[in-house]
């Protein structure tokens, strides 16, 4: 599908859903991608860790395509580009400490020298076709998070990307009110924008705050151990730890690989400046216990990052009884088993947990409703447009929208083509947006044979037939709930299954093979209960 004189929007993932950001403008004849994200795999996707939109509508218009832009740096915005960029065969545009996150993922799949990256001082406007582009920064949970104004022959977008409002920031300088309204002043015809925390009815909170909050945590347990977890892309948040470090008289030290290397990224981008000296590991451990504090991955539970090695006791750092982990950082949803496993395991060795449930030392990188409320006061839209979140959290921001007077709301989600301009904005069409994941080495279609097969087997198991024309039959299970009674279910299955075969006709080797499958299932569920997947290999000649 070709733009003609028009503006069109398609978001291919993030609309529906939060996370795996990708959306798509078109006009005149070309597109513009904003983000490139993927999301991480939950039950439903069995030995898959990373998940993305599927590009196939847009790889088929590649030739159309202008480039990429990048907001950020999180996952959810730039974690498929190692996996999709030479492919599309377009420019990466991005600020510099985004740019330098990109380039350490292209360097790691060895596509460096394979993919263009731009690297867009933050002010500076720069013209891709139709589309004139400039980054305007705003606060979010990482450096530079930024929103994208977007020039066009039908009016201007504003994409918001991930942001909040923060009257404290500790790292950037995030647009003013006052320039934000010079912005709505010049005429913003549609404003795209983040929908996560819209049920939120209080404003986000700044990280000025979860400074004094951190620092009167820390204060409150001297004498002890205390380890702080993050998100390692919370270039603010380190910053902030490091200033609390600092003035409750404790060494500062790291642990975990991801925060070596957002450290390393963002001193080499002009932050972290004033960071205190960091000790290595085992120094930390040397040190009285009260003059430590202690920065680590994992707080999303996550089995290989530090806190999950730390409370196995497999790590350099060791927590003992009395010490104290404070989980600076929001529960992802989908993670609260893998918290709570170690959360429950720190609270069986006796370490104190606090978490922003009980302690001002985390607030959100996104927006609340009196957040919301303001930027349409400032931008004054014409058209309200949500994306990144849920339907239910993209609805509420359209009502909200309309309450707040803004003329036309578009509830879309992945696929749907959105005509912005000319005349009334709405959907008139849709294009394909599936999922795809990365399973083993290999990019796959989420609902293919194989993820729909693995799906089957992890529930009922599966049951392995080989039959040969003699009557020899042998049969194999795994995953059946029967421990003691499997040697008499293999036994009764091969008769069942030797007599199956003895009803058939030799040479009807499909019927032969469904006899075989059916008899074996059907003893499998006497057996068991369960209706597991039958393999069957008839060895006749």
């Amino acid at each position: 599908m070709i733009p003609g004189n028009e503006l069109i929007f398609c978001a291919l993932g993030g609309s529906g859903e939060i996370g795996m950001n990708v959306n798509l403008y078109g006009c005149e004849g070309k597109w513009l991608m904003v983000d490139l994200g993927m999301t991480f795999s939950g039950n439903e996707y069995p030995g898959v860790e990373l998940v993305f939109a599927d590009l196939d509508f847009i790889e088929r218009e590649r030739d159309n395509l202008l480039g990429v832009v990048l907001t950020h740096a999180h996952e959810d915005h730039i974690g498929a580009v190692p996996y999709f960029a030479q492919e599309l065969g377009v420019p990466l545009y991005a600020t510099p400490f985004t740019a330098r996150l990109v380039a350490a993922k292209l360097q790691e799949a060895g596509l460096l020298d394979e993919v263009e990256l731009i690297v867009i001082d933050h002010l500076d406007r720069f013209e891709l076709g139709p589309f004139g582009i400039r980054y305007v920064p705003l606060a979010h949970s990482i450096a530079e998070g930024n929103a994208l104004l977007i020039d066009t022959p039908h009016g201007r977008i504003f994409h918001t990307g991930d942001w909040k409002l923060d009257d404290e920031p500790q790292v950037g300088t995030p647009a003013t009110s006052e320039e934000l309204t010079a912005i709505g002043d010049e005429g913003v015809m549609a404003l795209v924008c983040d929908s996560t925390n819209v049920f939120n009815s209080k404003a986000s909170g700044s990280e000025g705050e979860v400074f004094r909050g951190l620092l009167e945590e820390v204060k409150r347990h001297k004498g002890k151990r205390v380890l702080v977890t993050t998100f390692a892309s919370n270039v603010a948040r380190l910053q902030t730890l490091g200033a609390v470090a600092k003035a409750t008289g404790r060494e500062l030290c790291f642990a975990g690989r991801s925060l070596d290397r957002i450290i390393e990224t963002a001193r080499s981008s002009g932050y972290l400046g004033e960071l205190p000296e960091v000790i290595d590991q085992q120094a930390a451990m040397d040190l009285p216990r009260g003059e430590v504090l202690i920065v680590a991955t994992g707080g999303q539970g996550e089995p290989r990052a530090a806190l999950a090695r730390i409370c196995e006791g497999s790590h350099t750092i060791q927590l003992e009884k009395g010490d104290v982990v404070l989980f600076s950082s929001r529960q992802i949803p989908g993670n609260e088993i893998a918290i709570g496993r170690i959360q429950n395991k720190l609270a069986l060795d006796g370490i104190t947990i606090v978490t922003d449930r009980q302690s001002l030392i985390h607030v959100s990188g996104h927006p609340g409703r009196p957040e919301l409320e303001a930027l349409y006061g400032w931008l004054r839209p014409q058209i309200l447009m949500p994306v990144h979140g849920e339907v239910r959290h993209m609805r509420e921001q359209a009502a909200l929208g309309r309450a707040c007077g803004i003329p036309h709301t578009v509830f879309q989600t992945n696929g749907d083509l959105v005509r912005l301009a000319p005349g009334k904005p709405g959907k008139f069409g849709a294009v394909r947006a599936g999922r795809l994941v990365l399973d083993g080495d290999i990019i796959a279609p989420a609902d293919g044979e194989a993820m729909v097969m693995r799906r089957r087997i992890a529930f009922n198991g599966v049951v392995s037939v080989a039959a040969d024309g003699k009557g020899q039959v042998r049969v194999s299970a795994l995953g059946l709930p029967l421990d003691e009674d499997y040697a008499a279910f293999v036994e009764e299955a091969e008769r069942d299954v030797a007599l199956a075969l003895g009803k058939t006709r030799k040479g009807d080797a499909e019927a032969r093979r469904e006899a075989v499958r059916l008899a074996a299932r059907r003893a499998a569920t006497r057996w068991s209960g369960k209706r597991p997947q039958v393999q069957v290999l008839l060895l006749e000649s």
